[in-house]
């Protein structure tokens, strides 16, 4: 059973729309240009289906984000921008009001480079707020792009009692819907991770000894020590859930993005010597990887949900981590109506949702 997709968010939708560089797809002038600024990746759309993304290690390279906002604007030539973000928390900043400055600051900047007018910043409350709003309440946009995805997937359960599980790279979250717009029990970071609403695991990049204390190798589970020498997104590429990207360097190691290198990684996780791990072996020790995440989000789903009342109508899964969202909800034994948004939007504007919705948002085009 599947509740009733709304028509008129259908509308929005082209599969055939890859995420791809600005330079080579964009021929006309955008209306407008959502930008989602995060603490690894920057995203970009404009409502119609086309999407961008890139890797901006914000704790690195902070100093040059208006160089690499530049950059995608101009490209894109866009009439108005609006912008999201969860790139303020990056420990390059002394705290969240100075993470906010530097990003709206970068916007600000970019958009003025590139001769457009001011961007417009989306605030938890759904309103887009003027930069010196936004500098001068940081708390409101901070880490706002949850609810703007959030009100993208209440547009295909109106009316449902439904729940958003929206898992990425490095965090899920986890929204209650209920009469048509999204009804969080915390709007801020810090309260939503107490109420569980956001969990600090994704498909990429969480630590392996944050998500497990040991992995099984042939007959014995071993311990796996407290170092960043494999990552989730290890287990889910020898799990078939991400794609092999040999010029892709961003691991724990600095190595390709490989199943071999994966499971190098992984017995080095295990003080092992790779020699001593087959492929079998690491696959194995990333399935047991992938079940300890959806152990750890069945019980924050079961937290929200007994918070909010009881069983949602619908569950509405987003982002490149669907595979995972969906192996939780089976552990809780549901028998809800389901939405996935990859499938009815494409894998590349899901993996952008914040941007899309947020593009969507300032056309005028969700409520």
């Amino acid at each position: 059973m599947r509740p009733p997709v709304a028509r008129s968010a259908l509308r929005h939708w082209r599969q055939d729309s890859p995420s791809r560089s600005p330079m080579t797809s964009l021929t006309f002038r955008r209306d407008v240009l959502a930008l989602d600024v995060g603490g690894a990746n920057i995203k970009a759309a404009d409502g119609t289906g086309w999407t961008y993304a890139e890797p901006f290690a914000m704790w690195r390279d902070a100093p040059r984000l208006t160089e690499a906002l530049a950059r995608i604007i101009r490209d894109a030539s866009p009439r108005r921008i609006v912008a999201t973000m969860t790139g303020e928390i990056a420990d390059c900043f002394a705290g969240r009001a100075e993470g906010v400055a530097h990003i709206v600051g970068a916007l600000a900047a970019a958009a003025e480079a590139c001769g457009c007018g001011s961007p417009g910043i989306y605030h938890v409350d759904g309103q887009i707020v003027e930069p010196t709003d936004a500098v001068a309440n940081p708390r409101g946009v901070a880490a706002s792009n949850w609810h703007a995805v959030a009100r993208l997937a209440v547009s295909f359960v109106p009316g449902a009692r439904a729940l958003l599980v929206d898992i990425g790279s490095t965090t899920c979250d986890i929204v209650p819907l209920a009469g048509g717009r999204p009804t969080p029990l915390a709007n801020d970071d810090a309260g939503r991770m107490a109420t569980g609403e956001l969990v600090y695991t994704g498909v990429e990049r969480t630590p392996v000894p944050a998500i497990v204390r040991g992995l099984p190798h042939r007959g014995v589970r071993r311990p796996v020590a407290s170092e960043r020498f494999a990552e989730s997104r290890d287990a889910w590429l020898l799990l078939g859930g991400l794609t092999e990207d040999p010029a892709s360097t961003d691991t724990a190691d600095g190595g390709p993005f490989t199943r071999d290198a994966s499971r190098i990684r992984l017995a080095r996780a295990m003080l092992v010597e790779p020699s001593a791990v087959t492929a079998a072996d690491a696959e194995r020790a990333a399935a047991w990887i992938a079940e300890a995440q959806a152990r750890q989000l069945a019980r924050a789903v079961d937290r929200v949900v007994r918070q909010c009342g009881g069983r949602p109508e619908a569950v509405v899964y987003s982002g490149h981590g669907e595979r995972l969202a969906r192996m939780a909800l089976d552990r809780l034994g549901w028998s809800v109506a389901a939405v996935s948004l990859p499938a009815i939007v494409g894998a590349a504007v899901s993996r952008s949702a914040p941007a899309h919705a947020l593009a969507l948002i300032a056309r005028g085009e969700l409520s």
